[in-house]
């Protein structure tokens, strides 16, 4: 590997003298993340601006999501499977540059349809980067330290939604919404520059080590990783997709910010705590996170008229989802080994195949049941995903 292994042995020597992680590095993985997150999720708060300026109706408007969503989903793992020879930093690079592109294209379109072709373009650029985030983390730390510092690199995601979201849709009052997306842009091409300038390099999945995506499938352990991703992420989306509704037959139902809030802090402080404990306590993180998350479940279904049981259930809710990225990333990298950035795009299929699924199934049970049926019905969910982390021993040790 020349100069790149070169490098791994310095900074691994390095960090097991001193313990301490490549930050720099690390966080330029959470800044694409954050990015990256930001890019998907800022047209759910501009809709109406959105839909003004491009002369459509907000439902119409909303397709951005989808599109966005749609992109990741079809990308993952055909890309990812197509780009693992390449080497790791090149591959970065192209998917930061994708979110500069596309982003400045919806910054400055005037027309629907080139808009929702820049906006599945940009979550092909997402796909292909979730797919490769983890390993990238990983290999750039000992043994000791993989865990941490997947949770240092999946930090952009909570803080995207806690803080970027909200931030840019209170700006875009003031300054319209393309200016936003600009600005996404411009944080894109300082990430470029960054990662130029201190991005460690690793070459790729060497030819005669790459496994057909069936047998990366079928590899023990991947296959209830993936069916507990699909039951966690689809509660969870469920219930946060639709949490507007549940929270106006509360006393809450004028407070969804100070909610939405409260979840984004609390999922940052989870993801914390998962990051200091992941390394030694992983399969007791995911049953413990479950385990809770059904508590805070219940308490919102069954104290739906008691507001702080609910405020309570609901910071309960988003410790527990705060690390959950980063806790099944982490099971899958181990479980696939050399195969985990495929393996990786797997998780994100799925993981973008539940957040669709919470949509719709949500939607259902609203309509047939009511919003205050939603919190009790996840149980359905979590239980079977808290059987299989039990059981499954091997998957999440």
């Amino acid at each position: 590997m020349g100069s790149t292994t070169t490098y791994v042995e310095e900074n691994t020597s390095t960090l097991n003298v001193s313990n301490r992680l490549p930050w720099v590095g690390l966080l330029a993985l959470a800044m694409a993340g954050f990015v990256c997150i930001l890019t998907e999720s800022l047209p759910a708060g501009l809709l109406p601006q959105i839909s003004q300026d491009l002369h459509v109706t907000e439902a119409l408007a909303g397709q951005l999501v989808t599109l966005y969503a749609l992109g990741s989903l079809l990308a993952a793992i055909p890309l990812t499977a197509a780009t693992r020879g390449w080497r790791r930093k090149p591959l970065l690079l192209l998917c930061i540059t994708g979110f500069l592109v596309f982003n400045t294209v919806t910054a400055w379109s005037s027309i629907y349809v080139l808009t929702l072709a820049a906006r599945f373009l940009a979550g092909v650029s997402a796909g292909v980067l979730w797919g490769m985030t983890a390993g990238y983390a990983r290999r750039m730390v000992p043994e000791p330290l993989k865990g941490m510092a997947m949770a240092v690199a999946m930090v952009g995601t909570p803080l995207a939604l806690a803080l970027g979201v909200p931030a840019g849709t209170f700006l875009s009052n003031f300054v319209g919404w393309r200016l936003i997306f600009g600005i996404v842009s411009v944080l894109a091409a300082m990430l470029i520059v960054w990662v130029l300038w201190k991005m460690p390099d690793f070459d790729g999945e060497p030819r005669g080590e790459r496994l057909p995506l069936h047998k990366v499938l079928l590899s023990p352990g991947v296959r209830p990783i993936l069916a507990v991703v699909v039951a966690w992420v689809l509660a969870h989306n469920i219930l946060y997709t639709y949490i507007s509704p549940y929270l106006a037959v509360t006393a809450l139902g004028d407070r969804v910010d100070v909610v939405l809030l409260m979840f984004g802090i609390t999922s940052v402080i989870g993801i914390w705590v998962v990051g200091m404990l992941i390394d030694r306590l992983m399969r007791w993180l995911l049953i413990a996170s479950i385990t809770v998350f059904i508590l805070a479940s219940l308490a919102m279904a069954l104290a739906i008229h008691q507001p702080l049981i609910v405020l309570t259930a609901v910071s309960l809710w988003g410790l527990t989802f705060g690390g959950a990225a980063t806790l099944l990333q982490t099971a899958i990298a181990k479980a696939a080994g050399k195969s985990a950035d495929i393996a990786q795009s797997m998780l994100v299929t799925a993981w973008n195949l539940a957040i669709g699924g919470g949509g719709i199934v949500g939607g259902l049970l609203l309509e047939l049941l009511g919003s205050g049926f939603l919190p009790g019905s996840l149980f359905v969910l979590l239980l079977p995903a808290l059987l299989t982390i039990v059981f499954a021993r091997k998957s999440f040790s």
